[in-house]
């Protein structure tokens, strides 16, 4: 019998924030058809490199300032492959000196207040420098990171921040909740905030194979008693930032958020262990910011592992920054409320794409949510290959609504979720929830459900949407849900 022929790859790219001195990040998207495909051939300059059954690849161990040329293959279970997808070309950054925390007076003995150290070697660090925080427990205040520089903490290495808030002073403008306000400084801290289109911190990297670990909720405790809620630092905060790459590491205790990136440009979050329990213990944060790359990286939160963002109401609809182009893949996510698109999307939300998730922990799946007062748009999003619980388009929150409301209500449309699997949902549950606002003009529209596997006996709600289409959406038991269709128009099943 004939294997099957493959197409190739699709839009193989090596984002400028995923190339260090000696390695480059690749993704790539699967073929138009990939069924059939069960995994991947890297190319380095021609030469065969390495197989993956993902859609990205780290190439490691390459020299300094060097140019380098890689190509992708699908391969199928018969060892047959397809043609070469396109041809990216990239050069590896310069390798610069390594600056030890130990060099500048840093002490590893999880006592010693290190921040006056440990930031004397971050203004040392020439470019493309790398301030290298080595085996040991360094506690730390707020530190604050420059362009041009890697933040290393290496294997048994602990960049550990203290749970004192007066550690965090003095306050510094950045934004929360939607809101810009002055807040405590963060453990990790770059850039400031502006609202312009422009970058004060570029080239920087936050990396290693070791522990970034905050004052966790104590600190938040303490932060909150003195100053209230939206007080809060995060974890680690970039705003204004361009070329942005956190890589490697287990980041936990934030006092909330726990990584919160805002106006800022190509980023790229790789291969992290995002560990929080504080209230408000978000994992990941985009804010207002354009082409971010989220790979195989594992989530157990307090609140949102992810929770994609651009503003809250009135504000974030006068300063008018979307969220646009994130890619989410290959991610775990264990425990946590949900993986979210808002409430703070003020500012506009599209071209979310994720795949090939570990959704089926979270307590709320996927969830799409906006009030009526937050005006703005969601739209352009496709999930597919994904494991969850629920998929739900919220529009009736009760919470984080203060703030006068923009003078239209939230638009949700443009939607493809395909070949998703709800089977660790439970049965007799509503597992899909699809709601619009109750003026048509802002009904959800233009919505694709394909492919679905559904626990038994489970429950469909539609409510104030229009051109819905639901194809092969079925039960276990090989029967339809049950739909519940609500003041809607033009819904397919």
């Amino acid at each position: 019998m004939q294997a099957q022929v493959l197409l190739a790859p699709q839009n193989l790219l090596a984002p400028e924030a995923g190339i260090s001195a000696t390695s480059v990040a690749l993704l790539w998207d699967k073929p138009e058809q990939y069924d059939g495909v069960n995994g991947y051939e890297i190319y380095l300059n021609g030469k065969w490199l390495a197989s993956s059954t993902k859609t990205n690849f780290t190439a490691k161990g390459l020299k300094p300032n060097k140019r380098y040329a890689f190509s992708v293959k699908a391969k199928g279970a018969a060892q047959q492959v397809s043609a070469f997808s396109n041809t990216v070309r990239c050069k590896t950054k310069p390798l610069g000196k390594i600056y030890n925390v130990v060099d500048f007076g840093a002490i590893g003995d999880g006592k010693t207040l290190n921040t006056k150290a440990i930031q004397k070697a971050i203004d040392a660090c020439g470019k493309n420098g790398v301030v290298l925080i080595p085996k040991g427990k360094f506690l730390s205040a707020a530190l604050y990171l420059k362009s041009n520089m890697t933040l290393r903490v290496e294997k048994g290495g602990v960049l550990k921040g203290t749970n004192d808030a007066v550690d965090y002073l003095p306050f510094y403008l950045n934004r929360f909740e939607g809101w810009e306000l002055e807040t405590y400084a963060s453990l990790i801290n770059a850039g400031k905030l502006d609202r312009r289109e422009v970058y004060h911190v570029e080239n920087l990297t936050i990396d290693g194979e070791g522990i970034i670990s905050g004052g966790g909720s104590e600190l938040g405790k303490a932060m909150i008693a003195a100053h209230g809620m939206r007080s809060r630092g995060r974890l680690i905060c970039i705003m204004n930032g361009k070329n942005i790459n956190i890589s490697g590491l287990r980041i936990e205790n934030s006092p909330c958020w726990t990584i919160h990136y805002i106006y800022s440009k190509n980023v790229v979050l790789n291969g992290l262990d995002i560990n929080s329990t504080a209230r408000n213990g978000d994992g990941i944060d985009p804010d207002s910011s354009i082409d971010s790359y989220i790979l195989n990286s594992k989530f157990s939160t307090g609140d949102d592992c992810i929770a994609i963002k651009s503003g809250k109401n009135p504000e974030g609809n006068v300063v008018n920054r979307p969220t646009q182009n994130i890619r989410i893949t290959d991610c775990e996510f264990n425990k946590g409320h949900s993986l979210a698109i808002g409430s703070e999307m003020s500012g506009g939300v599209s071209g979310v794409f994720i795949q090939d998730c570990n959704i089926g922990n979270l307590l709320h799946g996927l969830q799409i949510k906006a009030t009526k007062d937050r005006g703005a748009y969601v739209k352009d999003v496709v999930v597919r290959d994904c494991n969850l619980q629920q998929l739900t388009l919220y529009t009736q929150l009760n919470y984080n609504n203060d703030g006068d409301p923009a003078p239209t209500l939230p638009q949700f449309s443009d939607m493809e979720f395909t070949n998703l699997d709800f089977t660790q949902a439970k049965n007799n549950s509503v597992v899909i929830d699809i709601n619009g606002f109750a003026d048509p003009k802002h009904y959800t529209r233009n919505i694709l459900l394909e492919n679905f596997k559904l626990p038994e006996n489970s429950v469909v709600k539609v409510k104030n949407a229009e051109n819905v289409f639901f194809k092969n959406v079925m039960c276990t038991d090989g029967n339809a849900p049950k739909y519940e269709i609500v003041e809607s128009s033009n819904i397919n099943y």
